[in-house]
Formats: C-alpha cells, sequence, structure tokens
C-alpha cells in the first residue's frame, strides 16, 4: 500500500510542482486492520494523485478515537496532518465529561451501521433469546465496544436502560482486538461496525447477529431487524466517519483537502468498497461536516441525560 502511494505521488508530482519530500499524514483512530483502517488506507491512497504527493496513514488507537485526534491537535495547523474518525470525540465523549480536541471537521467520508452479535460465549440465536438470559438469575452478560463513550457503548447503556437487563461494559481499543477475543467466546455480545469480516463471521456461523442500528435494514442482512424494531428506538445509533485538521488550519487549506477528498467519494471503485461493507458514502462540504456533528452533539447530549436520571 505504501509503496503504490508513493509511486503514485512521484508520477504526478512534477506536474503539481510538489517537492519530492512532501508528505501528508493521516492519523487513523483505530488499530490495523478494522474496516475503519481499511477505509482510511484506501482513502489516503486515492487522495495521493490529487494532492500531488505521498499521503501516508499512521494508527493511534485508544479513547473511542480520542487519542488519535488529540494527537491530531498538536500538530502544525498547515493541512498536511490529518486525523480519520468517528465523529465520538466531539458529539459523544464531551457529554460524559471528556474535553473535545480541538480540530476542525473537514470532511465526512462515510456512514457506518452499529451491529451487535452474539459470540460462542452467549447460548441465545436471536435478539428476543438474549433479552431472556440477560433477565434471568445467571452471571451479567459481558458487552464489548470499542470504547468508553463510544456509539456501541451508547447502545449498550440505552438497551440496559430501555429493557432493564444486566449487562455489563468491556471496553476496547478498536475492531481487530475485539474481534479475536470476540471469537474465542471471552465475552458474550459484542457491538462493532458492519464491515467484510465481521459479515464474513456472521455467514460462517462464528458469530451471531442480532441487532443493528441504522434508519433501515441493511441489503447485506435483510432479515436482521433495527434496535428500533426491537424496541429500541434510543440504540438505535451509526457511526459518521471523516477527516479532522488541527484547529487554526487555513480555510484554503481545508477546502483543498476537502475538494480532493469529494473527488474521492465520487469513484465508483471507492462507492462500490463501501457498500461492499454495508456503508455509505458521507460527501459534502467542511461546512456540512460540521452541521452533521452538531446535529449528532444535540441528540447525543440528550440521550446521555437520560442516563443520568
Amino acid at each position: 500500500m505504501r509503496r503504490r502511494q508513493l509511486l503514485a505521488a512521484a508520477a504526478c508530482a512534477p506536474a503539481l510542482g510538489a517537492r519530492a519530500a512532501d508528505v501528508t499524514r493521516i492519523v487513523v483512530a483505530y488499530p490495523p486492520g478494522g474496516v475503519s483502517d481499511q477505509v482510511a488506507r484506501l482513502l489516503a491512497e486515492r487522495l495521493a494523485p490529487l494532492v500531488g504527493h505521498a499521503v501516508v496513514v499512521e494508527n493511534r488507537p485508544g479513547a473511542g478515537g480520542g487519542l488519535a485526534l488529540a494527537q491530531l491537535a498538536l500538530a502544525r495547523p498547515d493541512g498536511r496532518t490529518l486525523g480519520f474518525a468517528a465523529i465520538s470525540p466531539l458529539a459523544l465523549s464531551p457529554h460524559f465529561g471528556t474535553p473535545a480536541p480541538r480540530v476542525v471537521p473537514v470532511s465526512g467520508v462515510m456512514h457506518t451501521p452499529l451491529l451487535l452479535v452474539g459470540t460462542p460465549g452467549l447460548a441465545a440465536r436471536s435478539f428476543e433469546d438474549m433479552v431472556k438470559i440477560a433477565r434471568g438469575d445467571g452471571e451479567a452478560l459481558r458487552w464489548a465496544t470499542s470504547g468508553v463513550a463510544t456509539i456501541g457503548h451508547l447502545a449498550l447503556e440505552q438497551v440496559r436502560r430501555q429493557l432493564q437487563l444486566s449487562l455489563v461494559h468491556i471496553p476496547y481499543t478498536g475492531g481487530g482486538p475485539q474481534l479475536q477475543d470476540a471469537l474465542a467466546g471471552r465475552f458474550e455480545l459484542l457491538s462493532t461496525n458492519l464491515a467484510p469480516l465481521q459479515l464474513d463471521y456472521v455467514r460462517t456461523g462464528r458469530l451471531t447477529p442480532l441487532a443493528l442500528g441504522a434508519p433501515q435494514r441493511s441489503r447485506l442482512l435483510p432479515a436482521l431487524p433495527t434496535f428500533a424494531e426491537l424496541g429500541c428506538p434510543d440504540a438505535n445509533l451509526s457511526s459518521l466517519f471523516g477527516l479532522f485538521a488541527p484547529e487554526g488550519t487555513p480555510r484554503d487549506a481545508v477546502e483543498r483537502v476537502n475538494a480532493a477528498c469529494g473527488r474521492v467519494l465520487a469513484q465508483p471503485e471507492f462507492l462500490k468498497v463501501l457498500a461492499g461493507a454495508g456503508n455509505m458514502a458521507a460527501a459534502g462540504s467542511a461546512d456540512a461536516f460540521a452541521r452533521a456533528i452538531a446535529r449528532a452533539s444535540a441528540i447525543n447530549a440528550r440521550l446521555v441525560a437520560t442516563l443520568r436520571r
């Protein structure tokens, strides 16, 4: 991947007047191997010929995406260091008391449904069966997510509150490690992104699909009901991912990256990759991305408030 990025940059550098040493870094808020990392790397590869130099990826998982954006906030605001993350550190974590990182929205990239699955440690084949177990006299079911104050965590808390279930939160730093532990049955429930690898495990029976957080059912899992259909409308959440830059980045630099990202998101090959994982492109202006974050923050504020009553 890196070699293709460098070759692409070298090929277009003379036409765009770029220096050979020019590099744009994308700090990805998740471990290697997950769908978010895969999309970020494909985005970097496709951005390189458009910006005229190499675009490289660095993984900085942790704190539900907050670690990468906190590091991004310390970078020089010149448009050459970007962050790729879900909007949770801006729209959700602050409502749990974590200060929002000092970054600015650059471009939305994708909407990702939330998938709840049962692991080999769960003796249930449906959401309804899981509810019966969680209301029984046994030990509380363990529900793993990608971290505290993430969409998965909020969905867990909404399900626990709305259905009065006995659930324990198991936070991870990203998709790869939690998937391995899920397959080993080290916990009973996992909320994760709808992605090709997860779909493969579902289709081969290694993970059991229980519910989907999305506006409507996915064409990839048409028989799987949404949380709203299952009586948990407040848990019917999905993730919005995008690019960010350090606060103070010049507007023209933000607009240049946004325009290049928009061109990538219009490429049929890139859209095919997103659709194959059940995701949708989230192209638009930087201002539109900022408004989407503000709307999500207002919704999350109301949801978090209900948890404290």
